[in-house]
């Protein structure tokens, strides 16, 4: 149940976020802008594990001595630096609402990556309740994109957005199963943040895009926290969540992100909500339902 409330809250936490990125524009590079995120978060776990050991020096080196790294660098690597140079990448090649729309298929490739690799079971209650849910995202985007020109006419933006969700997927997937084999999430929370920030600073300085940051207006660096907050609460939280119940649970419950921007853009910005909408957040939380009733097993038993 608490990994269940985790991953609810991961998903409150990313609908808000969408509803807010529209009030706290930030005029600064995406690279740029994603590094400092990832770097004040990777430092705000490293206060955690700190906490969480005491801040005993020994107890410390320990825990980082007896880390799977390969597994760290991997998820550090693929989804904290080459998934959103890809993702960002892509966005400046397509429409926000494609990229949107390509990103929440990412509980697909969770769901076929955790089957093969982790041998997690999926009852036949929670694949009915991804499709329902994947309709509901269906009409809910409809409105503004034509879902069927993703594959009738693809661009190379949408190529490259679908790219970095796979690699999200791989992603999530390496993290739930070294936290199987005992690692804490606080530690793979971390990696995944500071190891991504690391490269993506060293993408902005080859780039010759690291003096932005001195560049920076009092607005642009509190739009910066504000926003580095909402993310850090969707580590923290989904994380946690993924330690405690099956990543393909988890990441379908993720699909509620959408009802919450759409309620969220209502009682904030006032937008109007069209009945096929509202149609397709009732498919959706009709699907979250169902699922938040599975139990995470694992084809082993465990």
């Amino acid at each position: 149940m608490k990994g269940t409330i985790l991953a609810l809250l991961t998903a409150l936490i990313s609908g808000v976020s969408i509803t807010a990125n529209k009030v706290f524009v930030v005029g600064i590079d995406p690279t740029v802008f994603t590094s400092v995120r990832a770097l004040i978060i990777g430092l705000a776990f490293l206060v955690i594990i700190a906490y969480t050991k005491k801040f005993d020096t020994k107890q410390m080196t320990a825990a980082f001595r007896t880390a799977d790294w390969r597994a760290l660098l991997a998820i550090g690597i693929v989804g904290g630096a080459v998934a959103f140079l890809m993702f960002f990448s892509g966005l400046q090649m397509t429409t926000g609402g494609r990229a949107s729309f390509i990103h929440k298929t990412l509980p697909i490739y969770v769901a076929l990556l955790s089957y093969w690799f982790l041998k997690e079971k999926i009852p036949i209650r929670q694949t009915y309740a991804l499709i329902i849910m994947l309709l509901g995202t269906v009409l809910i985007f409809g409105s503004a994109i034509e879902p069927s020109a993703l594959w009738s006419n693809p661009t190379l933006g949408d190529a490259l957005v679908l790219g970095a969700t796979v690699m999200w997927a791989v992603e999530n997937t390496i993290a739930r199963k070294t936290m199987l084999k005992g690692e804490t999430n606080w530690i793979v929370a971390f990696s995944r943040m500071f190891i991504g920030a690391l490269i993506l600073f060293g993408v902005a300085g080859l780039t010759g895009k690291a003096g932005m940051l001195m560049a920076l207006t009092t607005t642009q660096t509190v739009n910066i926290l504000i926003s580095t907050g909402f993310l850090f609460g969707y580590v923290f939280c989904w994380y946690w969540a993924i330690k405690l119940i099956n990543v393909s649970k988890a990441a379908t419950i993720l699909l509620l992100a959408p009802v919450i921007s759409t309620v969220a853009g209502v009682l904030v910005l006032s937008e109007p909500v069209p009945m096929v909408q509202m149609l397709g957040s009732a498919l959706i939380i009709a699907g979250a339902y169902a699922v938040t009733t599975v139990r995470s097993e694992m084809a082993t038993g465990v």
